[in-house]
């Protein structure tokens, strides 16, 4: 393996672990059943003792909560249940003083219906901010029947238009219909969101944003029909018409003009954009436009695209290929990448990609967070999978599902089968399977009732887990062998050979279709190797002879008891990780 030249100019936000919390499953410190700003900032010691850099905040903002906040009323108020504008202050300070950074959730492409934009602007056809959104009459077909603009589908099910009785147009709206998108062609609009959603918050200095379906802004505004690929439902998967639309680098370009004069670092959700040619324009340096995104090839394996509970089978080799794609597509690039297996929209990773049977759930969560570790990009956790949190099991009754996607998903079924017990059965094994509740339920603290997120008196917004009486926090803090600990010592470890885990050279080495194998590798020569079982079964595995510097190298990092080099069988999920001498 050649010696390479680091292609990538070090930043403080490309070596950082950062960990995403979800609000209203985090912590619980005012026992009303809901997480809040207060439970996350008596828990900022404990992310610092694990290890994390900066905090990820799902949205805090004022909201109905139609979509658990992603339908936000008011950018510059506080959902009234998570605390008050004092307690977010309260958070970045706190934050700041412990040597993390923080970074919020900017969701520009919709507003909550609620919104006072949205209610000036179906408030008559002639209202000063009617622009603002996108409007369109109705159609009507030879019946005389009133008919949506288009057979768009929207991604929570049902038509992309809702019909508003008082000025007797249709709006549009990618999400729930109390999700309206705004119109980002009006120039007025897109201003009022830079001051209002942008220039407040950065203003009370927060370190950056997760941008929430950043290319969504630009649609096609011609808004033809979608091909008919489901002749059973009058909507169609339409997501290319509104996905990466004509003018979406003009717009984040825009956006990135915004953020010029503060220090602070952009990551994308890119959804449905899975060519490299398509993602690079977005995370490319040169272009100026983000400094990174969540490209969700690895996490959307065994999804039809389009429709996340639609399931196909997927091999080990497919999660390798998608796990390791960017990895190479950047390392001759002046791009950047993301490193994650999950966040508030993904089922748990060691369900999904490992295995959470009791026997193998500790050793393929500790393997996950080996191979993630050691993997080149800015490392993402969400919150729970430090100590190896799991997919509610195939017994959770579906009145427990609360996310809008699964209830529509799961009705949509009843409806078009007639209530089908075999149709029902698949489309709640879908959800046991993928569905974002997996994701957001509370977080597991201790072994007391509730989980310690609230307490015993409490009912909790979303029921907790069973398994919270093995997987908590409590149980693994200080405990060697522990999920938690593994983490820990696997981020101290990156941090310690950054040049290496975070900027090295990657090359995966091809051996047994369960094992994922590859090398790291920097100017001076200094090599790293992981190694890993993806499966529940032992298996066999051989050192490159292309890699000789390995031969005094020394086993740093291992999931269960190997102590040589040339120990050649892996047992059911281990995972190790060797680093050459110094040249």
């Amino acid at each position: 393996m050649p010696h390479p030249v680091r292609q990538h100019e070090p930043k403080w936000w490309k070596e950082a672990v950062v960990y995403e919390i979800y609000v209203s499953s985090f912590k619980d410190s005012n026992n009303d059943g809901i997480g809040d700003i207060p439970g996350v900032i008596s828990k900022l010691d404990y992310l610092r003792d694990l290890g994390v850099d900066v905090l990820w905040i799902s949205p805090h903002y004022q909201s109905p909560q139609v979509d658990m906040g992603y339908d936000i009323s008011d950018y510059q108020q506080i959902h009234e249940p998570y605390g008050s504008m004092q307690d977010v202050d309260t958070l970045i300070e706190q934050t700041h003083a412990r040597g993390m950074k923080i970074i919020f959730d900017l969701v520009i492409n919709h507003t909550s219906d609620l919104h006072p934009w949205f209610q000036e602007s179906r408030a008559s056809l002639d209202s000063p901010k009617r622009d603002w959104y996108i409007w369109r009459p109705a159609l009507y077909d030879a019946t005389g029947k009133r008919c949506p603009p288009t057979n768009w589908r929207s991604n929570f099910g049902g038509p992309t238009w809702t019909w508003d009785e008082q000025t007797q147009q249709y709006y549009f709206h990618i999400y729930a219909p109390g999700q309206p998108d705004l119109n980002w062609e009006n120039p007025e609009c897109r201003r009022a969101i830079y001051d209002n959603a942008i220039r407040f918050w950065l203003e009370k200095g927060i370190d950056g944003f997760r941008v929430d379906t950043v290319n969504r802004y630009s649609k096609r505004m011609d808004f033809v029909d979608a091909p008919v690929t489901d002749p059973n439902d009058e909507t169609q998967l339409a997501f290319q018409n509104f996905t990466n639309g004509p003018r979406i680098h003009e717009y984040i370009a825009e956006v990135r003009s915004v953020l010029a004069d503060y220090d602070v670092f952009t990551v994308g959700e890119l959804p449905n954009t899975p060519d490299v040619a398509d993602v690079m324009p977005f995370i490319s340096a040169r272009e100026k436009q983000l400094d990174m995104v969540f490209n969700f090839d690895t996490v959307y394996l065994g999804q039809t695209p389009g429709d996340r509970f639609t399931l196909q089978t997927f091999s080990r080799a497919d999660f390798k290929r998608e796990l390791t794609k960017w990895q190479t597509v950047i390392q001759d690039t002046d791009a950047w990448t993301t490193v994650f297996l999950e966040n508030h929209d993904q089922g748990r990773s060691v369900s999904r990609f490992a295995s959470d049977n009791p026997a193998h759930r500790v050793q393929a969560a500790k393997m996950l967070a080996l191979v993630l570790g050691t993997m080149t990009g800015t490392l993402y956790l969400y919150q729970g999978q430090e100590i190896g949190m799991v997919n509610a099991p195939p017994s959770y009754p579906v009145e427990d599902y609360k996310c809008i996607r699964s209830v529509n998903h799961y009705n949509k079924i009843h409806r078009q089968t007639g209530g089908d017990p075999v149709a029902l059965s698949h489309a709640l094994d879908a959800l046991q399977k993928v569905a974002r509740d997996h994701a957001r339920v509370p977080m597991q603290w201790d072994d007391s009732a509730n989980a310690g997120f609230c307490d015993a008196q409490t009912t909790p917004w979303m029921r907790v887990l069973d398994t919270y009486r093995e997987i908590n926090v409590a149980n693994q803090v200080g405990r060697k062998g522990s999920v938690f600990e593994f983490w820990k010592n696997t981020i101290r470890f990156r941090k310690q050979h950054k040049d290496l885990l975070v900027y090295g050279r990657f090359q995966v080495i091809e051996q047994h279709e369960d094992l994922l194998v590859f090398v790291k590798e920097v100017a001076d020569g200094k090599v790293s190797l992981t190694v890993a079982n993806l499966s529940d079964e032992p298996r066999q595995w051989t050192l490159p002879p292309s890699l000789p510097g390995l031969k005094r190298s020394n086993l740093v990092l291992s999931t269960g008891n190997a102590q040589e080099l040339q120990q050649s069988q892996l047992t059911a999920f281990e995972g190790r990780v060797y680093v050459s001498d110094s040249p």
